[in-house]
């Protein structure tokens, strides 16, 4: 009879979060480290870049209602013709050379706002042959979180767009579907998307925002 061979276990290797030293990184400028040649940043675009030229800001609150001040976003978006800077994307529209359609931020470690300055994207095909909304894509970095948080932000006067959209639609109650939508205002004449990441709900009836695993 053979003897059974020894079976070695291993404890799993401790979790670990985002932060608080995810900028070092990802973003060293924002943390006072010039340690790469070029940094991605918060502006996606050129003084060439064709399309509306839009602000995107907003907090990243935590369950209890508090502004998480160090934060880390990325988004990720179709042009104003609604296609993507990427070789995977071969739709006959438009490419626009001068809009990198990729940007990466902090929250702002003072107030906790983070900003974005791009364009707004156009509608981008759906996998079952319709249209999406246009949107852009964010990926969320914060202390106390294992791995990035995927959502998406949508816009407020879209809303014929929005109603057709079939990720937006998959979403069964109204209220969760709505903490998808950047608000949109005017200030000093630019215009201004407002959007919120709320980690948990919070104790002021804020809902948590709509996560997606990707």
């Amino acid at each position: 009879m053979k003897a059974r061979p020894m079976v070695v276990r291993h404890p799993e290797t401790p979790s670990q979060t985002g932060g608080p030293y995810v900028h070092i990184g990802l973003a060293p400028a924002q943390a006072g480290f010039d340690i790469f040649e070029n940094n991605f940043g918060n502006v996606l675009t050129t003084a060439e870049t064709k399309g509306e030229r839009i602000r995107l800001e907003g907090r990243v609150l935590d369950g209890s209602g508090s502004v998480v001040d160090d934060a880390l976003l990325e988004i990720w978006q179709a042009n104003a013709a609604g296609r993507y800077a990427h070789p995977g994307d071969t739709q006959d529209k438009e490419i626009d050379p001068t809009f990198r359609g990729f940007g990466r931020t902090g929250s702002d470690f003072d107030t906790g706002v983070y900003t974005f300055e791009t364009i707004k994207p156009g509608p981008t095909p759906a996998n079952d042959g319709g249209v999406q909304a246009p949107h852009i894509l964010m990926l969320v970095f914060a202390r106390g979180i294992n791995i990035g948080l995927h959502t998406r932000v949508y816009f407020d006067d879209e809303a014929e767009a929005n109603a057709a959209d079939p990720i937006l639609g998959g979403i069964e109650w109204k209220v969760r579907r709505d903490t998808l939508v950047a608000r949109r205002s005017e200030r000093d004449g630019e215009v201004v998307y407002t959007f919120d990441v709320r980690l948990q709900d919070t104790p002021d009836g804020g809902m948590e925002t709509v996560f997606f695993d990707v």
